[in-house]
């Protein structure tokens, strides 16, 4: 991924540039009696991993990560807008703090609207050998969207293969 931390002017972040970053998230059920004494498990890895898999492997994975008062979102809508479904656009910067937020929260969508008694609990991304960001909570409750513009359902909230809302 690649990212541009646009309020940090002056700083090493500010210029485009990338990360290999590695995202874990810890799953807990919602439901009781969950093992069965047979099958004993909350919902088949397969049916766990499979939408999240696909929308991290097609959609996070080789984006460009920018705020949503990024001036070079205004640049891509005019020169390059083909490309805009590849942009993940964040309230604010796209720092790795509210990439795990949102990423929570897209994941417990994404789990609610399969209908699995699973909900992430935490979610840890790995930016950097030397930078681990691990969120547990309400993404609600920190994510600011005062400055964000987008729809009443950010992306991060919809169970959509979504990871912007350009083309709403």
């Amino acid at each position: 991924m690649s990212h541009r931390l646009f309020n940090l002017k002056g700083s090493r972040c500010f210029i485009p540039h990338g990360h290999n970053e590695y995202v874990k998230v810890y799953l807990v059920s919602t439901g009781y009696n969950q093992l069965d004494g047979a099958v004993n498990m909350m919902a088949p890895f397969a049916v766990l991993k499979s939408v999240w898999h696909k929308w991290i492997d097609d959609h996070v994975d080789h984006s460009l990560q920018l705020s949503s008062q990024d001036p070079m979102l205004d640049y891509f809508k005019e020169q390059e807008p083909e490309n805009l479904p590849h942009i993940l656009i964040t309230p604010g910067d796209p720092t790795t703090e509210v990439l795990a937020a949102c990423f929570m929260s897209k994941i417990n969508a994404i789990l609610f609207d399969q209908g699995l008694a699973v909900r992430c609990d935490k979610v840890e991304i790995v930016e950097t050998p030397t930078n681990t960001v691990s969120f547990r909570g309400d993404p609600a409750e920190v994510i600011c969207t005062d400055h964000y513009g987008g729809p009443e359902v950010p992306w991060w909230s919809r169970a959509d293969m979504s990871i912007n809302d350009l083309d709403l």
